[in-house]
């Protein structure tokens, strides 16, 4: 993007233009993060309106993050080919002609069809919006501006399912999209606005298509693999064998043809540095353990705790409190200290946050489930901004938005495989703490058929309803017990991948690399 050397970025944007296209870039990450969880609360809602079983209508979600996921490391070279303002605006516009048709589609293969476009023009707003963020603030306020960029990218995720409980349960589910084109416009107006004078220099490099071809082909196998393992018994089925393979495959080929190439679609030669490496690692492995649990809890107050999906949205939503007021502190405060501190401690408290819901059992109050939640805000504000400036540290300008599309594809792709690992270890677990609680209950089994006489006789219920309550019982407690295991084995995952922040070489200034980013654009 900023190569050539008769390029001179803009100056920074002051006052009210500054604040103005701060909200806009805001509004238009908000909305493309807020429809990656949004629909999830309403398949139900959409698989009986369409006809369709709820397996089915998980592919809204499947096809949604898959077209994204391909897209997003097509970011550098589509930037350098149309310009980074048009690119985004284009996104915008594109995306809100996905959104309307996706409320207006009257059958699963239409609204499928519309989600993978809608999935396609996503892929670069993120990393361009933190291109023009940085751009847009001086060079000493860059952490600042990477603070703003992740509050909104912490935020939408979490309010995605509230909002979807509530939209789907007081209007329609059309509407879950149709909110898109309003702010997708007003976004789109006002960053052309702003930005149109501001567009970086286009370079007309040719299009990898071998490695093109071979990205689609991997990421969509495995992401079906992914999604269809549980309800095919995974490696048992030999459709899921057979995409395994072609996943397998179709990725040692385009690792092998992208170090191989002299303008790959996507650069993985970035990996050979450590800093990089180390950074884009950490925060992939520790995002994909956030989301996945982000996923399991509200599936968990639903079931078995009887909440509605509205309040497991907004039990959910408290980790947006200090995310959104500590995200600007940390911002300022990390240029005066070491990012990778910063980094560990956030480690540390998600650590400590799945620790505490380790200890959930079946009488737990709204209260202490939100405790943890609230609590969880505070190392999500310092896990985003200094480990995006610790892996961008250190590259050459000219690299950063390569770098900051391939670092946010292997974040987005973990988060899909953190969300499959997270649900099937769930299930796995749970059947083993069902098999462990069932072991005696057998007919014969004089505590059994005590608790059995005495429950029947307490509720009035005849043998078969009793039993019918025993099981339901059973069933919740396992149910609590295996979710536990996923918390527990949570937090020491994000102990042991501390080490990995520690493998980035120190930078002189926190502030560094992200300054090297606001020079590139």
């Amino acid at each position: 993007m900023a190569s050539s050397p008769a390029y001179t970025p803009p100056p920074p944007l002051k006052g009210g233009a500054l604040v103005l296209g701060t909200l806009s870039v805001s509004l238009a990450v908000f909305m493309n993060v807020l429809d990656s969880s949004i629909a999830n609360v309403a398949i139900p809602t959409i698989s009986g309106n369409l006809g369709v079983s709820i397996d089915e209508g998980t592919w809204v979600i499947t096809s949604f993050a898959a077209a994204n996921a391909i897209s997003i490391p097509l970011t550098g070279w589509l930037t350098q080919r149309i310009g980074q303002v048009k690119l985004f605006v284009s996104s915008i516009l594109l995306f809100v002609l996905a959104s309307w048709l996706c409320g207006l589609a009257p059958t699963l293969p239409i609204l499928l069809a519309a989600r993978v476009m809608q999935g396609l023009v996503a892929g670069p707003m993120v990393p361009l919006s933190q291109s023009l963020l940085l751009g847009a603030y001086p060079k000493s306020k860059a952490t600042f501006a990477l603070a703003l960029w992740g509050m909104t990218a912490v935020v939408a995720p979490v309010a995605g399912p509230a909002l979807g409980g509530w939209i789907t349960d007081s209007y329609k589910w059309p509407w879950i999209f149709y909110i898109n084109i309003p702010v997708g416009l007003l976004a789109a107006g006002v960053t052309m606005a702003l930005y149109r004078t501001r567009e970086t220099p286009i370079k007309k490099l040719p299009i990898d298509g071998i490695g093109l071809a071979l990205l689609v082909v991997w990421v969509a196998a495995f992401q079906i693999m992914l999604d269809k393992g549980k309800d095919l018994d995974w490696f048992a089925s030999p459709v899921i064998m057979t995409l395994a393979v072609i996943a397998a495959v179709s990725f040692a080929y385009f690792v092998i043809w992208e170090l191989n190439n002299d303008h790959p679609v996507v650069d993985l030669r970035l990996f050979g540095r450590r800093n990089f490496f180390g950074g884009t690692i950490a925060i992939s492995i520790g995002y994909g353990v956030f989301f996945g649990n982000l996923v399991l809890l509200p599936q968990w107050l639903q079931q078995y705790l009887g909440y509605r999906s509205i309040d497991s949205g907004l039990s959910t939503a408290p980790i947006g409190i200090f995310a959104v007021i500590l995200m600007p502190l940390i911002g300022r405060f990390l240029p005066l200290v070491d990012a990778r501190k910063v980094a560990t401690a956030s480690f540390f408290g998600f650590a400590l946050v799945f620790w505490l819901r380790s200890r959930y059992n079946l009488e737990v109050d709204q209260w202490t489930v939100i405790l943890p939640t609230l609590l969880q805000g505070i190392p999500t504000a310092m896990f985003f901004v200094p480990l995006t400036v610790l892996l961008l540290s250190g590259l050459p300008p000219d690299k950063i938005p390569a770098a900051a599309g391939l670092s946010s594809f292997v974040r987005v792709f973990c988060g899909a495989i953190g969300t499959s690992i997270a649900t099937t270890s769930w299930n796995n677990r749970t059947i083993v703490h069902h098999a462990q609680l069932t072991e005696h209950a057998t007919p014969y089994s004089p505590w059994l058929q005590d608790m059995v006489r005495g429950t029947s006789q307490a509720l009035g219920l005849n043998q078969e309803q009793t039993l019918g309550l025993i099981e339901r019982t059973v069933n919740a407690q396992a149910a609590m017990l295996g979710i536990n295991d996923i918390f527990w084995v949570s937090a020491l995952i994000f102990i042991a991948i501390i080490p990995l922040i520690w493998i980035i070489k120190p930078v002189k200034s926190s502030a560094a690399s992200a300054e090297a980013a606001a020079a590139a654009h």
